[in-house]
């Protein structure tokens, strides 16, 4: 793939298809997609990109066609689209089923147009198509010349390929979304029901308990159509549902009758063809350490500055630890206002981060500094040594005043976040032997 093909993205304004607009415009000149006018060209200039009303219009000139329209109704997009693909351009879905796009696909795309289902295995909240995992379903004989450039191109961008049939993929899907987000969407419902305090919970939450209610919550708090669709769309899952019902009335059963043999048998049996075992376990004491392990950093840090920003509103904060929990941490600024926030939905800011994040959002504090120093003196060197003083943001040398044969005076202009810095750039300057005029 190059700079030169045209991509079009069929419903584009919000979710994947946004993501993929957002992330791929480097590399393609895109269209999007949306019945929504005001939307479509509100979004087509966030991302600098064209908007187009028309589905079909849109693809008059489309080297690549992507639909990412909600499950429900890419049947029917494709289509309305399809037909009108250009000879030798390639058709692509994003949809997280398989087997009906992939027949619509199929009927309704003319024989000189290509076709390649695809399932990125990750949401709009990524921010990198690096090191994602992307499946890929050719039909055979359909994608005969595009297949090969667009696994060329996904492997560039360093993305883990997999490649299947639409009905081994819709099978597997079946476990990996269809039984996993109901199992937490049930388990969401069932807490809902018990009428438990969920806050309250929190408080006696052992790390297991902590890490599955954060994922429960990740899942319930999106699009509740968009995950009624997978249920119902992907065929698959209904068998998965009922066997997870049988087996929670069995296992529920074995209890009841004081049937621990079976009980035990039962889970033994589940771990063996679970495998991975040791995998299993350093994978989930890594997730379940990273919290304790971020509470470890916050502690040591208490009294000093850190930069930490909020995952969900994306807001940095900057300021001196003053207080850590288990569950929260108190930041107090340079207004003395105290700021709490909590540990699982933040992220530390390195020092070089935060460096960058106070360059840009803190007015610099600028002074003179001149002080006498040898006439062989190279200022290439004293600018380096000057930058490696603890606080100094930028440094340059403006003006140079020559006293006799041996000796210059130099004048530094330099700039700091905090007027204090000042003291402590006079004294270390004055404690390497030079003498400020």
């Amino acid at each position: 793939m190059n700079k030169k093909d045209n991509m079009t993205i069929i419903g584009a304004t919000r979710g994947f298809g946004r993501w993929i607009a957002e992330h791929l415009n480097n590399d393609f000149n895109i269209t999007i997609t949306s019945p929504d006018k005001d939307s479509g060209i509100k979004v087509a200039e966030e991302l600098n990109v064209k908007y187009n009303s028309d589905n079909v219009d849109a693809i008059q000139n489309a080297d690549i066609v992507i639909f990412s329209v909600p499950i429900d109704k890419m049947v029917e997009t494709i289509k309305e689209v399809a037909p009108h693909a250009n000879e030798g351009s390639l058709l692509m879905d994003v949809c997280s089923v398989k087997t009906e796009p992939t027949d619509a696909l199929m009927k309704y795309a003319p024989k000189n147009v290509e076709i390649l289902p695809c399932h990125p295995m990750f949401g709009p909240r990524i921010p990198s198509i690096k090191r994602q995992i992307i499946v890929l379903t050719p039909i055979k004989g359909r994608a005969s010349t595009w297949l090969d450039r667009v696994k060329r191109y996904l492997v560039e961008s360093e993305c883990e390929l997999v490649i299947t049939t639409p009905q081994e993929h819709d099978k597997y899907m079946s476990i990996v979304q269809g039984l996993t987000h109901f199992s937490f969407i049930t388990l969401a419902s069932t807490i809902r029901k018990l009428n438990i305090n969920v806050k309250m919970s929190r408080s006696f939450s052992s790390p297991v308990y902590s890490l599955m209610l954060d994922m429960v919550s990740r899942i319930v708090y999106q699009n509740p159509h968009l995950y009624y669709s997978i249920q119902k769309n992907n065929k698959e899952t209904s068998n998965a549902r009922k066997t997870l019902i049988k087996e929670g009335i069995y296992l529920s059963k074995l209890i009841e009758d004081d049937n621990e043999e079976d009980f035990v048998k039962n889970m033994v049996e589940s771990s063996k063809h679970l495998d991975e075992r040791e995998e299993a376990l350093i994978r989930s004491d890594k997730a379940i350490g990273m919290l304790s392990q971020k509470v470890n950093v916050l502690t040591k840090s208490i009294g000093k500055e850190l930069g930490l920003v909020d995952l969900y509103s994306k807001k940095t904060f900057v300021g001196i630890v003053k207080k850590v929990t288990s569950k929260c941490v108190i930041l107090e600024n340079n207004e003395n206002e105290e700021i709490t926030l909590k540990i699982s939905s933040i992220d530390i800011l390195s020092k070089k981060d935060l460096f960058k994040w106070k360059k840009d959002n803190i007015k610099l504090e600028n002074f003179d500094l001149t002080v006498k120093l040898p006439s062989t003196c190279d200022e290439i060197y004293l600018i380096k040594m000057f930058e490696n003083i603890e606080g100094i943001i930028d440094v340059k040398i403006t003006d140079i005043s020559q006293i006799n044969e041996y000796l210059t005076n130099f004048t530094f202009n330099y700039s700091v976040f905090d007027k204090k810095d000042k003291i402590y750039v006079e004294k270390y300057v004055e404690g390497i032997g030079w003498k400020i005029i």
